[in-house]
């Protein structure tokens, strides 16, 4: 694989891994509440780019509506092709489009610029070419595009046709993780590094894939944002927050006086 795509990029040193059987305990955990996520079909490059770009902040079932939404509009195939008619429409009717999503008024212009910045930098509108390059290399020129994290260039590389290791970390996977007490409290790029080296050698782009939809998963079912279930958690015993919260005596209801 050539290193060209940003000269000078650094290729930071692979990581030792800490403790290689606490992500593999915890995956077991949620595999046996849970069950196997659903399969994924991976898609290109580009149209998991597009979506991973649209659906940050956005509850999932939204953001496949959403991805529905604009390729009928646009005519876009379902091998992802023609997002030239996006790339090309009025940015009014982007945002018109993808309006249900979280901030559409930022991430219509995001999106257009991409495409249009993707297109003048390789000649056309595909991302395919980044089969070519380290990951690492992909990953740092996907987050020169505004708007774009290591969680987007992490679901890029990891979920869509590339295939590579990476673990994208949303919101919700943050959250359970910083609650676990897994890692010091940090942003989504440290937090990854730092995950990365309890990630088993022999845990392939697939298997970072399913842990993610795990934690994804639990997110949205137990481990929530305001309201955590942790009484049914399957890491309860394992889980620093929901110890804390569990042994903390219920708050007395106040009554005004009279």
């Amino acid at each position: 694989m050539t290193d060209s795509l940003i000269p000078g990029a650094h290729i930071p040193p692979p990581a030792t891994p800490v403790d290689p059987k606490r992500l593999p305990n915890i995956h077991r955990l949620l595999l046996d509440h849970y069950g196997h996520p659903n399969p994924r079909a991976p898609w290109t490059p580009l149209r998991q780019f597009v979506y991973s770009l649209l659906s940050a902040r956005t509850k999932t079932p939204v953001s496949h509506q959403v991805m529905r939404d604009l390729e009928g509009g646009f005519g876009v195939g379902p091998s992802g092709a023609d997002w030239e008619a996006v790339r090309d429409a009025p940015l009014a009717e982007i945002e018109q489009i993808i309006q249900i999503v979280t901030f559409p008024e930022k991430k219509a212009p995001h999106l257009k610029l991409a495409l249009q910045q993707i297109t003048a930098r390789y000649g056309s509108l595909t991302l395919d070419f980044l089969a070519n390059y380290r990951t690492a290399k992909i990953r740092a020129w996907l987050e020169t595009f505004e708007g774009v994290g290591p969680e987007i260039s992490a679901a890029v590389v990891n979920l869509s046709t590339l295939r590579r290791r990476a673990l994208v970390l949303d919101s919700h996977h943050l959250r359970i993780v910083h609650r676990l007490g897994l890692t010091p409290r940090a942003d989504a790029r440290r937090t990854e590094q730092l995950l990365m080296r309890m990630v088993p050698e022999g845990w392939g782009p697939e298997m970072l894939d399913e842990h993610h939809s795990l934690f994804e998963l639990h997110g949205q079912a137990l481990c929530t944002f305001a309201d955590p279930h942790c009484p049914e958690c399957p890491l309860l015993r394992l889980c620093r927050h929901g110890q804390r919260v569990l042994s903390e005596p219920p708050e007395r209801p106040q009554f005004p006086n009279i």
